[in-house]
């Protein structure tokens, strides 16, 4: 590839950095179909799979052990697959009756599977990556070959892939990896979470990316979503810069004096205790599903204020924004939803899992209540996927039934945004999931990286949203935060500000970045920027109003 081949695709981490490139390791071949075992060792055969499940699990547990919040989740959820029972019957039985090789038997009853999957569409598409994880894996253990996936390096590497498991981009923490690039994957895949989580810049859906040649150094910009191949020296020096963590003295401002307070978002007690090193406000988004996502049953009353008196530890006096359970869609739960759901992110998710099951979020808020009595944390706590006044007034007594005296709602829904004003009279605060909001304004899956371009907080139709909440908010004199990934883009800061945002809530690794860039414009100029914004027809002249207006 020609020296200067700039490729574009979809920038999902903040941040450059340039290094050589290295491919994710190869898939298993598939086995041979032909091989047929002799009956006096089938059985023999067929053990070979169940321990060789037994072994995966158990190292995906350790690996889970060893990470936390979000990376923690994910590898969590590929041990339940490599534990599934029926994934090891079928495969032994396969062996049993048919005589196929174990290593053959695992790879036919997977296909199945993903086969089931992928009809399914939607949310339950995206697993069947996940199935393809775990059968590796198992065949890796069955062969006694290395497993396919992140390589080990001493040196700095930038890593190149048509996709990566959630197993391999959990994987990444500690690593010498500091850019990620992949030809598929959305906004909201796994390997874009993880990487903002990480603080890897990363670009996704980039078409021919696993056509550069290994070695070959190349500059990744997760801002501008450019990979640029062979980059000039000043270019790589740019890159040097720019991966620097910028420290957070703790104190979000404008230059004018003015604040706007910057906290973290959580998934559990060790993502706070992070967050509180890197001096965060407070916790603008605990994501309690976390606590719940292993469970094929929901936990007690008595293990979730243990859950939650982890996080309120490590903010002690401080703000702690809880949202309540956000079962559904992406993260399902057994004891939460239904199965047959033809389109999840439409259905029974968030606050809609109450309409089912009462209990859990009656359980839920008393649990809260109790960790809040044990800690001095300033506890707050918010639902899910609202979408009429009804929900909130509903939610609103019965948090403060529950002994919870501040309240609010999620905005993530067109419906939210509009009645924003008769919402904030029911409940204290109001905050923006701009994720959501933007999938549900512009109809599009924040799963499918084929509509990346349409899940962009910089959308005039979500901005035009976020400013109706923000006139609403200063009009109640209520406040209103960000905690979607929004939050974290230093460029998109000041627009907010403008727009009437009150709070501002993201990954630790964003919370220098974005401090610095408020730091350097005063109320007025974010209002400006926000004014222009708001009067732009496309994204591209959003990001120029708005870069216009700062530069004055």
């Amino acid at each position: 590839m020609a020296q200067g081949t700039v490729l574009r695709g979809r920038g999902v981490s903040a941040g450059m950095a340039a290094a050589p490139v290295v491919h994710l390791a190869p898939p298993l071949p598939e086995p041979d179909a032909g091989e047929v075992v002799d009956q006096a060792e089938r059985e023999a055969e067929a053990q070979a799979i169940h321990w060789a499940a037994v072994a995966v699990a158990e190292d995906l547990r350790a690996r889970t052990a060893g990470a936390s919040g979000e990376a923690r989740a994910i590898l969590d959820a590929s041990r339940l697959l490599a534990s599934d029972p029926e994934l090891v019957s079928e495969a032994t039985q396969l062996v049993r009756a048919e005589g196929r090789s174990a290593a053959r038997a695992v790879w036919e009853i997977a296909a199945t599977h993903e086969a089931a999957l992928a009809a399914l569409g939607g949310r339950m598409a995206e697993r069947v990556a996940d199935v393809r994880d775990v059968r590796d894996r198992i065949i890796a253990e069955l062969l006694e070959v290395d497993m396919p996936g992140v390589p080990v390096r001493d040196e700095p590497f930038v890593l190149v892939a048509v996709d990566l498991s959630p197993a391999d981009t959990a994987a990444l923490d500690g690593g010498r990896c500091v850019a990620l690039v992949t030809e598929q994957g959305g906004p909201t895949s796994h390997t874009a979470i993880i990487a903002r989580a990480l603080g890897l810049p990363a670009v996704v859906g980039v078409a021919g990316a696993t056509a550069i040649p290994a070695s070959t150094t190349v500059l990744v910009d997760g801002d501008r979503g450019a990979v640029e191949v062979e980059p000039a020296r000043s270019r790589i020096e740019e890159a040097e810069t720019a991966a620097v963590v910028v420290p957070f003295g703790g104190e979000g401002h404008l230059a004018d004096g003015a604040r706007l307070p910057l906290l973290a978002n959580v998934g559990g007690a060790a993502d706070a205790v992070a967050a509180a090193a890197a001096h965060a406000e407070g916790v603008g988004l605990f994501r309690t599903e976390f606590c719940f996502l292993d469970r094929a049953e929901a936990p007690t009353v008595a293990e979730q204020v243990e859950a939650y008196r982890g996080v309120l530890a490590a903010f002690p006096g401080r703000r702690v924004v809880v949202r309540t359970l956000d079962a559904g869609s992406d993260k399902p739960l057994p004891f939460a939803n239904a199965d047959d759901e033809e389109n999840p992110a439409l259905g029974v998710r968030g606050l809609r899992v109450a309409r089912r099951s009462p209990g859990l979020l009656d359980d839920q808020l008393r649990a809260l209540a109790l960790a809040a009595e044990h800690e001095s944390a300033l506890v707050e706590v918010m639902a899910p996927m609202v979408a009429t006044v009804e929900e909130a007034q509903d939610f609103a007594s019965r948090a403060r039934a529950a002994g919870l005296s501040r309240v609010g709602i999620m905005i993530e829904t067109p419906a939210a945004a509009l009645l924003a004003a008769e919402l904030l009279e029911v409940v204290d605060f109001v905050s923006l999931g701009t994720n959501d909001l933007a999938q549900y304004t512009l109809a599009a899956d924040r799963l499918l990286g084929d509509l990346g371009d349409l899940n962009d907080p910089w959308q005039p139709a979500v901005l035009r949203l976020i400013g109706l909440v923000g006139d609403a908010g200063r009009a109640a004199g209520k406040s209103v935060g960000v905690c979607g990934e929004a939050a974290g883009d230093p460029a998109l800061a000041p627009v907010l500000a403008g727009l009437g945002v009150t709070s501002l809530s993201m990954t630790p690794r964003s919370l220098g970045r974005v401090a610095a860039v408020l730091a350097e414009v005063t109320t007025e100029q974010c209002r400006r920027a926000a004014d222009a914004v708001r009067g732009a027809a496309t994204v591209e002249e959003a990001r120029a109003a708005a870069s216009v207006v700062r530069t004055r």
